[in-house]
């Protein structure tokens, strides 16, 4: 799989985040079904591991 760029990855990294931040949110408001609560906490895991795995986050060495 190819890498994605930089951008691609931290809008990836913040919306894996803000699915998370969602889920308990509406978990706590709401009686969500443990299938819910599990897909959102997993789409969210999901969508983190994806930029930081392929995203390019290389550094400049001097």
């Amino acid at each position: 799989m190819k890498k994605i760029t930089k951008r691609r990855a931290l809008i990836l990294l913040s919306i894996g985040m803000f699915v998370i931040a969602t889920s308990q949110i509406l978990s706590h408001f709401f009686q969500l079904p443990d299938f819910a609560k599990g897909s959102f906490i997993g789409i969210g895991i999901g969508l983190l591991l994806t930029s930081l795995i392929f995203g390019n986050f290389k550094t400049v060495r001097n």
